[in-house]
């Protein structure tokens, strides 16, 4: 699809939707291909389906992951009898020996116990962690689940909410794209940023001087399971640069000629990053954090421009302009009590009767604003007195 060959069934799937279902006895397909690929297209027009099989029963042990958790989650089977009872009503039982089924749920359980995301109690059998229902919540892998607790875990120390970058890596999708990272355009894009990014990659650990040797030929090093995350935030980061441009209604056609991407990839990019936000809006509630409330007005803008292609009537909101009175105040030391006192303060305020829109709504505007200052101000200043204590303790 794009990049590679798509496989039998694929092309079965496509050509089926040709015709019309009671309308007509037959459909046309006709397959477009150059002449260097016409003798592997002959070959993949006479292949022969493949046999349906369980995706459970393949060498990639996340889905399985994934598959267990949900289970659990949602308490449809908690025990080891009912979670193997679960299983043998699935396509995986009929393919699979016993044997491979019964040790593919007891690693499964075992490396879910090892992620925090499950834990077993001799009474109640297996129960999800908070972890693990913000996982399902949000609609995500495992392994990328907490991935993004970590990457969330961060932004809670410290959130950089004078510019957009931080929200916008926030909101961008941690699936793998299949796409390399052109290291020479990472490294001009970095040299123009403006320190509000800077900062964030100073928090999200990006070093610049790596970039920098990486544009230079060195190699990723992807051995050890910190360098394998810390790879992750790299790539992330290169696709929040596009997905900051798709915001700013920069052409996908553009976006993937400046960063060296295939087009394909930077579509899909622009279409599961809204999915993707409101799944870690999702997240941020089951997992107690209040900035949370912040970010939720966000997924439907961010995506509002990324519509401007096939829509005429152009849609784009700044992600900045949702910032409110933290736009240009610096960053939120403490986003999660200041988020939340920022929301009941915007609760109390509001009437109990509707006001005449004038002065008054002035009026309150500015209070409300006297009042984030203060509180901006004050959580700030609790949290250099935590970091001084910190400093002093070491």
């Amino acid at each position: 699809m794009g990049r590679e060959y798509i496989g039998p069934a694929m092309l079965r799937q496509m050509r089926g939707r040709a015709g019309r279902q009671g309308k007509t006895q037959l459909g046309e397909t006709y397959l477009c291909c150059r002449q260097t690929d016409l003798e592997h297209v002959l070959e993949l027009m006479h292949a022969e389906i493949p046999k349906v099989s369980s995706c459970l029963s393949t060498e990639n042990r996340r889905i399985q992951r994934r598959a267990l958790l949900e289970v659990i989650s949602i308490r449809l089977a908690t025990s080891r009898e009912s979670i193997s009872d679960y299983f043998s009503n699935s396509l995986l039982q009929w393919s699979q020996p016993p044997d491979f089924v019964r040790k593919g749920i007891e690693t499964g359980l075992e490396e879910l116990q090892n992620l925090s995301l499950i834990i077993s109690d001799s009474s109640t059998g297996y129960a999800p962690t908070q972890l693990g229902k913000a996982v399902v919540a949000s609609a995500i892998d495992p392994d990328d689940g907490v991935f993004v607790h970590k990457e969330l875990v961060k932004a809670l120390r410290a959130f950089v909410m004078d510019g957009e970058m931080h929200i916008l890596y926030v909101f961008t999708p941690v699936q793998d794209f299949g796409s390399p990272v052109n290291w020479q355009v990472f490294r001009n894009e970095m040299q123009c940023l403006d320190e509000s990014c800077m900062r964030v990659l100073q928090f999200l650990g990006i070093k610049p001087t790596s970039i920098l040797r990486l544009a230079q030929g060195a190699i990723l090093k992807e051995t050890t399971p910190e360098e394998k995350q810390m790879a992750r935030v790299y790539r992330r980061f290169y696709l929040a640069m596009q997905l900051r441009d798709l915001c700013n209604e920069v052409p996908i056609q553009t976006v993937a000629r400046k960063y060296d991407m295939p087009r394909g990839s930077v579509q899909t990019l622009s279409q599961t990053c809204q999915g993707f936000a409101a799944g870690m809006v999702k997240f941020c509630e089951h997992m107690g954090w209040g900035y949370g409330l912040t970010l939720s007005p966000l997924p439907s803008s961010t995506t509002s421009s990324l519509d401007a292609d096939v829509s005429t009537q152009p849609r784009g909101c700044s992600v900045r302009s949702l910032l409110g009175p933290f736009n240009g105040g610096g960053e939120s030391r403490a986003p999660r009590t200041l988020q939340g006192a920022l929301h009941q303060e915007s609760h109390s305020a509001q009437p109990n009767k509707l006001r005449i829109k004038g002065q008054n709504d002035e009026m309150m505007e500015e209070k409300m604003l006297a009042k984030a200052k203060v509180i901006s101000s004050a959580a700030n200043r609790l949290w250099g007195i935590q970091m001084q204590a910190e400093m002093e303790e070491e």
